[in-house]
């Protein structure tokens, strides 16, 4: 029988032959499988069923076209998607993208990578993610309204609150998630449990918007607490400025951490005396515009057009990306390091290269992987179908109190692992040891169907 290494290895080169193309998909692939060597050593007999083989393809695919008309009359047309990944531990549950970006590859990643992050939270979901290249951005409410509908139209087959869970994610947001909702009600039934990140009016739970962001501040939170620390008097650097960044500056500054940067597609905000929260808000989330009149407002602002927050050379201790996948490159780590930083925990989903993790690594600098540290926005999602099952809704006190304590046991859950393994400092290894460790022992156990 081959030993681990080499089973990895075969597993990994098929999937690098059938699916070339597929560039984020197999980088995240490339990550896990670092981790999947040691614990199949430990556990031969999952290979002796071939448990990884199984687990890296998705259960099902789903694309469709999506028709609707614009203002003008015209019919336009985009492609919508669903991977329903895996479901062994609960009904499938991850987000939905509207982006020109979105892709079969990017949903791939997003789905594999949610998989584990799920399985963190210790709450009884499966992993899964879609979307569609749509881009709602410059488009009309009713342009977007009628999209929406369309989308749903078809998603409606393959969803349920038993067997697929969607939420929203980067394009998606409260008002496609009501425009979602409506047409799904109009086609099936009203049942509050199909979508999570709903508005409060109509079963949302509170603290959904704030949970992704507030959960990566609080995973450093502990993490800093074990190290007898704390985020007082911490410079904190965040990328992107949608809810992720938003939240993560909200908390992180509630916590006695100064934030001086956020960024959007056209450029970042450097702002030595900390990010005024309250005028970010009223711009990103009342008024929806760039970060430039951000700048103009705010005398101590600086805005560095088409540049990247992690090409700044500023001290700082803590940094937080919250905008996309690969933001964080070889060269912009190496800035990070000496800057000073000494914690890097992602907000996104893999914002960083594995050549970025690796100069971490090398550097000694704490990185927590964002199947873990952004784990908070699906804990709540999860948290708002309980209430949605229950016929409640719970207080923004109780939902945030699980939330902390939530992604307090993902992070003890992550060091012991990583302990277990042998480098009590890697939560990367961590985090994916323990996220496949649950899914595989249920696929096992229920005969890998």
């Amino acid at each position: 029988m081959i030993n681990a290494t080499e089973y990895v290895q075969l597993i990994q080169d098929k999937l690098h032959q059938k699916e070339s193309e597929q560039v984020e998909f197999l980088q995240a692939i490339d990550e896990f499988m670092l981790a999947a060597v040691p614990f199949l050593e430990k556990h031969p007999e999952y290979m002796k069923r071939n448990i990884l083989g199984v687990l890296v393809e998705p259960e099902r695919i789903i694309q469709f076209r999506v028709p609707w008309q614009d203002d003008e009359g015209n019919w336009q047309v985009n492609r919508g998607y669903r991977i329903q990944y895996n479901s062994a531990i609960g009904p499938y549950k991850g987000g939905l993208r509207f982006h020109p970006s979105v892709n079969l590859s990017i949903l791939k990643f997003l789905a594999f990578e949610q998989i584990f992050k799920n399985s963190l939270t210790g709450l009884p979901i499966g992993g899964g993610k879609g979307g569609s290249d749509f881009d709602p951005k410059g488009k009309s409410e009713e342009e977007i309204m009628r999209f929406c509908q369309s989308f749903m139209l078809e998603l409606a087959k393959h969803i349920g609150p038993s067997m697929d869970v969607p939420a929203g994610d980067i394009g998606v947001g409260a008002r496609e998630i009501g425009y979602l909702f409506g047409e799904y009600k109009r086609l099936k039934q009203y049942d509050a449990g199909v979508l999570t990140g709903k508005p409060l009016d109509f079963w949302g739970s509170k603290i959904r918007t704030e949970a992704t962001g507030y959960g990566v501040v609080y995973y450093v939170k502990h993490l800093l607490q074990e190290e007898q620390d704390s985020f007082t008097g911490k410079t904190v650097f965040v990328s992107g400025s949608g809810n992720v960044a938003i939240y993560a500056i909200e908390k992180a500054q509630e916590l006695g951490g100064k934030v001086v940067t956020c960024s959007d597609s056209s450029g970042y905000i450097y702002d030595p005396e900390g990010i005024e929260l309250s005028l970010l808000k009223q711009i990103k989330e009342e008024k929806r515009q760039r970060l430039t009149e951000y700048a103009k407002r705010r005398s101590s602002a600086i805005y560095h057009a088409n540049e990247s927050v992690w090409t700044l050379k500023e001290p700082a201790d803590i940094a937080l990306p919250c905008a996309t996948q690969n933001e964080i490159k070889e060269d912009n780590a190496k800035i990070l390091v000496e800057n000073g930083v000494k914690i890097i925990a992602e907000g996104a989903n893999m914002p960083c290269t594995l050549e970025a993790v690796s100069i971490f690594e090398k550097a000694g600098v704490w990185y927590c992987p964002g199947k873990a540290a952004n784990a908070g926005g699906v804990a709540v999602s999860a948290l708002e179908m309980s209430q949605n099952s229950q016929r409640l809704s719970w207080e923004k006190e109780q939902v945030n109190q699980q939330l902390d304590d939530i992604m307090q046991n993902i992070y003890q859950t992550c060091c012991k692992t990583a302990t277990e393994y042998g480098n009590e400092k890697n939560l990367l290894l961590g985090a994916n040891v323990a996220g496949f460790e649950k899914v595989a022992k249920v696929m096992y156990a229920q005969g890998l169907v």
